[in-house]
């Protein structure tokens, strides 16, 4: 008996580093957004290949504000992992703008993919560049989102001030549609990767001619008061029915981020998984198809790269 204990022991030890994954029971939830973004539903598919694919973790996606209060969630060192912009990110590591007084010890998981600034209105409402917004009813995002950050940097950099020369409302996503065609409010901030539900909701809504306002031309302000965490992009005019043309937009950076305390084996089991089941990802919602190896670079994260992390990339020969 003893003899055949010692031989199971002995093959359970050799199988492990073929698996590639250390056993650790972890109740992991995943910090997200509103349900019609992005963040959701690829939180969910992340969920569903860890739960499937990670021996003694159980996961959950989390409907969320966004990324403020996903930083926050990160910040109560329970097994959170959460997807953020580069943004609201910066600001909590130091403890800044809506986390004054409060440094979050967060740390980069891996790259994801790149948010677009969509400013969307509709025609018959006068309104056709960033600074026609003056007075009128906008929703610049739900509270806790990263999209309420963004949206108000880009109306300060058009010379707006979000809280006097607007009547703001703090919607999300699917509430900022249903308000438009409602002709409750004139237009809205979301940002989000191509292409997003809640516009194409819009733009295929019969009757209703959808509009983008460019404001790539904000980037150098926006640049020379908050660093360079924003770049200028486009949306294709194939990205959304009805469009004329591209949108010239700014974007910034999402990724993936845990709090310090978080175990080396259980990122490398969460980054190694998120590779290994790309496919699976990408099934779930076509923006995953970004996230590559190739993105995954020192710089391309404003805050430190977390040990485990780090392991999984040198084992694939990136220079960390």
């Amino acid at each position: 008996m003893n003899k055949l204990l010692k031989r199971l022991a002995f093959v359970a030890a050799a199988l492990m580093p073929l698996s590639g994954f250390a056993q650790e029971k972890i109740n992991l939830s995943i910090a997200t957004g509103g349900t019609g973004g992005v963040y959701y539903p690829l939180g969910g598919g992340m969920a569903n290949v860890f739960s499937k694919s990670i021996p003694g973790m159980t996961a959950n996606a989390e409907v969320t504000g966004g990324s403020v209060d996903n930083m926050r969630l990160i910040g109560t060192g329970k097994p959170y992992i959460a997807l953020t912009q580069a943004d609201a990110l910066v600001d909590a590591y130091n403890g800044q703008g809506k986390f004054e007084g409060t440094k979050i010890p967060a740390r980069a998981l891996m790259m994801l993919y790149t948010n677009l600034m969509h400013a969307v209105t509709v025609e018959g409402t006068g309104i056709n560049s960033i600074s026609d917004l003056k007075g009128k009813r906008v929703s610049t995002g739900s509270p806790g989102s990263a999209t309420e950050v963004f949206a108000f940097r880009v109306l300060e950099a058009a010379g707006i001030d979000p809280r006097k020369d607007i009547k703001s409302e703090r919607l999300g996503a699917s509430e900022s549609v249903n308000a438009i065609k409602d002709k409750k409010i004139d237009a809205f901030f979301f940002v989000v990767g191509l292409p997003t539900s809640a516009v194409t909701d819009l733009a295929s809504t019969p009757g209703t001619k959808i509009k983008f306002l460019d404001h790539s031309n904000l980037i150098g302000a926006m640049t020379k008061k908050h660093g360079n965490i924003y770049i200028a992009d486009v949306i294709p005019k194939a990205t959304y029915a009805g469009m004329d043309k591209d949108n010239q937009a700014t974007a910034v950076a999402n990724l993936l981020v845990a709090n310090a305390n978080m175990s080396d084996q259980t990122v490398y089991n969460i980054v190694k998984t998120i590779f290994d089941k790309r496919p699976d990802l990408i099934a779930v919602h076509k923006t995953a198809a970004d996230i590559t190896l190739e993105r995954q670079k020192p710089d391309a994260s404003p805050v430190p790269w977390h040990p485990g992390a780090i392991k999984y990339f040198k084992e694939k020969g990136l220079k960390f």
